[in-house]
């Protein structure tokens, strides 16, 4: 800690963004840069706490050494800072720019004041890395005659590609999309990750001898006993991709689709084309209903706007959270509180405690028929059960209906299936302590095993996989990077139990 008396000086000034009537006209990131003064004086307020609530338990998921690089910033040492953050964060340019930052929620400077802007001065080095040209590719000195096979390409399968070709072991990923990234590519909008940031960093890992493959769904294009039979070991990493339904009457109507769907649909477009989507899916000059209130709804409304929406309104089935904490939601758990996103700053309305009963329309969707609900304490179960409010049903047009209410789990058919791949009560792929299926040499990681998360879990899931992966191999590993929120010592992995059998 640089200076004490840091956090009692200086008030939290987050990053601005850009101002929204300007970033409506475009698709560019969102993000403004700030002067390495304003970075300092924020790093200064890192306080000597103590315990670092911030880079471990409820905190950051891949115990990123935030009090040091914040120490480092504050004291002007860029390029160590960046070594610092390395150490632990494969791909800090994603988690800077998506991440809600849980470590914030429990920065112990937020049990009485505004947090550190931590997620500000992380995006901040690692941009600064690259600028200065600190960030190369790793030239692999010797290889091993490993080889492991990664089936997607999103953020924990490109942590685990990246873990295991830095041990020296070859490594090919294969994606079933025509570009590489996953989520990252397709399901998050250009405003919030820039494409380009994708690209750079797979640029980098191909530089370093990952190997990539396109166009490729495995199970169909390539067999699953062709990956076993030709790979030492193989990782299924393909996310949680099915959507949440609404089971509304007339819910096969067309107008209403899978946020995700809408999503990738527009990004395709402007990565091909150079233009907005202006298929069936477009919101141009619709009426727009998004149902759901995560980052998924929200990244929907922001696509609506910059595509020309008529209207958008947001639905929510949960009430309206507080504007701070309540007295159940003590620090550091992370903070359940009203949050406006950059998207609802752009426009649109937000309704909570609704709950849609009909998709009305002549097999296209024109209304929707809704209720106003309350969630009731349930004393015998402990949850909240819901109940509708007495003659408080209404409707409201509606031209296009986007349904972002989260994943249940990953596609059981396909692959899975042929592999006879068992799964947790959850529908997510089941594992042992190791992420390993119940088929030797398969793991699985990500929000397959985990289910529907944060990219920065997905960094820490695909990490702690590729450290299995390497004992599997070779009987030891030096891959354990501080990695204490996803190793406990009950889960340290017995070298003599997974060793794989010669």
């Amino acid at each position: 800690m640089g200076k004490p008396t840091g956090f009692l000086e200086h008030e939290r000034e987050a990053v601005p963004y850009r101002d929204p009537l300007d970033r409506l006209n475009d698709y560019g990131e969102i993000n403004t840069r700030p002067s390495e003064k304003h970075l300092q004086t924020q790093g200064s307020r890192c306080m000597d706490c103590g315990v670092p609530f911030c880079q471990s338990g409820n905190g950051c998921p891949i115990d990123n050494l935030i009090p040091e690089w914040n120490d480092l910033v504050y004291n002007n040492e860029w390029q160590e800072a960046l070594e610092r953050l390395e150490k632990t964060n494969n791909f800090p340019e994603f988690t800077g720019r998506v991440c809600p930052a849980p470590c914030e929620g429990s920065c112990v400077l937020g049990l009485n004041n505004p947090a550190v802007t931590i997620k500000n001065i992380e995006l901040a080095i690692v941009d600064k890395g690259f600028e200065e040209g600190w960030i190369k590719p790793k030239l692999i000195e010797s290889r091993t005659d490993k080889k492991v096979a990664v089936v997607g390409s999103g953020p924990a399968g490109l942590a685990a590609a990246d873990e295991l070709n830095q041990m020296g072991h070859s490594v090919m990923v294969y994606e079933r999309s025509d570009r590489i990234g996953g989520l990252l590519m397709y399901g998050i909008p250009n405003m919030k990750l820039g494409k380009d940031v994708v690209d750079r960093r797979v640029d980098l890992l191909m530089q370093e001898g990952v190997e990539f493959m396109t166009n490729t769904d495995v199970g169909k294009d390539i067999s699953t006993d062709e990956l076993q039979n030709n790979f030492d070991a193989v990782i299924f990493t393909t996310g949680a991709t099915k959507a949440r339904d609404l089971p509304a009457e007339n819910r096969n109507a067309k107008g209403i689709y899978p946020a995700m769907d809408y999503l990738t649909s527009n990004t395709k477009s402007l990565l091909d084309n150079g233009i907005a989507d202006e298929s069936q899916l477009s919101a141009k000059g619709k009426n727009v209903i998004v149902i759901g209130g995560g980052d998924t709804g929200t990244d929907c409304i922001g696509t609506s706007l910059r595509q020309g929406a008529k209207s958008i309104i947001n639905f929510e089935l949960m009430s309206q959270p507080p504007e701070h904490r309540s007295d159940t939601n003590p620090w550091p758990e992370w903070p359940m509180i009203l949050r406006t996103s950059s998207a609802h700053e752009e426009g649109g309305e937000r309704d909570y405690n609704v709950l849609t009963k009909n998709f009305y329309g002549n097999g296209k969707v024109e209304k929707l028929i809704c209720e106003k609900v309350e969630w009731v304490e349930n004393n015998e179960t402990g949850r909240p059960d819901l109940k509708p409010l007495e003659n408080s049903a209404f409707e409201i047009e509606a031209d296009l209906v986007l349904l972002a209410m989260g994943f249940v789990h990953p596609l059981q058919e396909g692959l899975l299936n042929d592999l006879s791949v068992e799964f947790d009560q959850r529908g997510n792929v089941k594992t042992d302590n190791n992420l390993m299926t119940n088929i030797d040499g398969v793991f699985s990681c990500g929000d397959m095993q985990r289910g529907q998360s944060l990219v920065v879990h997905a960094i820490a899931s695909g990490r702690r996989c590729a450290r299995s992966i390497d004992l599997f191999l070779m009987g030891k590993s030096d891959l354990y990077k501080n990695m204490l929120n996803y190793f406990s010592d009950a889960e340290l992995i017995d070298i003599k139990n997974i060793k794989k059998d010669d």
